[in-house]
């Protein structure tokens, strides 16, 4: 797999905390583990008020980044633009839609999320929500992947899979885990009314929190006992039979 390494940097800690007052969208920040002070307080703590994935990392990782003086501190920022997973379903209603998401619980792998993005976008998904811990980030390579969908479908981050399941069923979406063995095959389920599709990770699936708080357990039935689908490939499939269900409402 390519370097992630192909995000503009922010070294050093007033450049990344004048960012971060400003509202600058930052990818990610790579914090030194020992890093302490009034100017790393004040960067951890707008970090966590806007969602951003905080790395503790030693110093031969922040000297592999950059040979500039760094301070314990280096931030990636965003090639992508963040919402507010709230506004995000408000945006949706308002505009008269129904409702499709797609939270990723442990989708790592960049080239997956850019396939997930193209798939969700030709078939009338309107957002991804991403965790800020075990997530991919949003590299040129994943914005590569989708053809440039992750630049036009609305993108949540949020501190954790539980909080953003909490969000989605107070709106009234039915949050759908996605299991290989699950009980319900995937054409069972109505995915016309307000949905959040879960995708978990290739090698683990969906966490224990989805498996035990999902509304249903789907799952795409298949001729050969193998052991699964590529993420991005199943989520395409569950998407369209979204799509197919949503235009015979229609």
């Amino acid at each position: 797999m390519k370097s992630v390494r192909s995000l503009p940097l922010l070294i050093g800690r007033k450049p990344v905390l004048e960012a971060l007052q400003q509202g600058a969208t930052i990818e990610k920040l790579f914090l030194l583990r020992t890093a302490s002070g009034p100017e790393i307080n004040s960067i951890k703590q707008l970090a966590r008020e806007r969602n951003i994935p905080i790395s503790q990392v030693p110093v031969e990782k922040l000297q592999g980044m950059t040979r500039a003086e760094h301070q314990g501190i280096i931030a990636w920022t965003s090639l992508l633009q963040y919402i507010d997973l709230q506004d995000a379903i408000s945006h949706v209603v308002e505009k008269g839609e129904v409702p499709l998401f797609v939270l990723l619980d442990g989708v790592t792998d960049v080239r997956n999320v850019g396939a997930i993005a193209r798939s969700a976008l030709c078939c009338g998904a309107q957002g991804i929500i991403l965790p800020t811990s075990h997530a991919a980030s949003l590299t040129e390579e994943a914005i590569k992947t989708s053809a440039g969908a992750l630049r036009k479908i609305l993108l949540c981050r949020i501190p954790s899979v539980q909080q953003a399941m909490d969000v989605l069923k107070l709106n009234g979406l039915q949050v759908l885990g996605t299991q290989m063995k699950g009980s319900v095959p995937v054409y069972e389920v109505d995915l016309s009314i307000p949905s959040a599709i879960v995708m978990g990770a290739e090698d683990t699936g969906i966490s224990r929190d989805v498996l035990k708080r999902a509304d249903y357990l789907i799952k795409i039935p298949m001729v050969n006992e193998f052991d699964s689908l590529n993420v991005s490939v199943a989520t395409g499939m569950i998407l369209y039979e979204a799509l197919r269900q949503r235009i015979l409402a229609t």
